[in-house]
């Protein structure tokens, strides 16, 4: 299930699909995280001309972590730290996924980088964690990603002048 994601006439009509995709999430407030649910619902989050909004920023640098903790630190999770460029080029945006369950970048040519942050959603897995896809417009093809995680932190940072 996709909404904003869906090449369903997405492009086409792209009120009528954040508007069903605004739907799914208030359908489902009580089971994401607050700060998922805060985001989406905003009036900046998937406002293009926001400065702190993802859309057309660029990625700066992805980081996979696994902390470990225990005597021979056999307790592990994995945790991603996303940065990107703001689309305006005066900030950064950096996005935490907390315990990360699975994820799949799909980018088969980026000898160009990503590209844009084009469009994004958050959706519930079928195990109740919390998915958050991504379409990369690419310079030449265009790539995704997909990240389940427990939940997330989202931090806009200045760019010092």
């Amino acid at each position: 299930m996709t909404f904003v994601l869906s090449n369903d006439g997405r492009d086409e009509d792209v009120v009528t699909a954040f508007k069903k995709y605004r739907s799914y999430i208030e359908s489902n407030k009580n089971d994401l995280p607050s700060l998922v649910y805060d985001l989406v619902m905003s009036d900046w989050f998937y406002n293009f001309h926001d400065h702190k909004c993802p859309h057309d920023a660029w990625l700066e640098n992805i980081l996979i972590l696994e902390p470990s903790e225990g005597a021979r630190n056999e307790i592990r999770k994995t945790d991603i730290i996303v940065k990107l460029l703001s689309a305006y080029h005066d900030g950064f945006i950096e996005i935490k996924y907390k315990n990360v369950s699975s994820f799949n970048i799909d980018a088969s040519n980026v000898k160009n980088g990503h590209g844009n942050w084009r469009y994004d959603e958050f959706r519930l897995s079928e195990t109740g964690f919390l998915l958050h896809e991504i379409e990369w417009s690419g310079h030449d093809d265009p790539s995704s990603w997909v990240i389940e995680a427990e939940n997330i932190e989202y931090t806009w940072l200045e760019k010092e002048v």
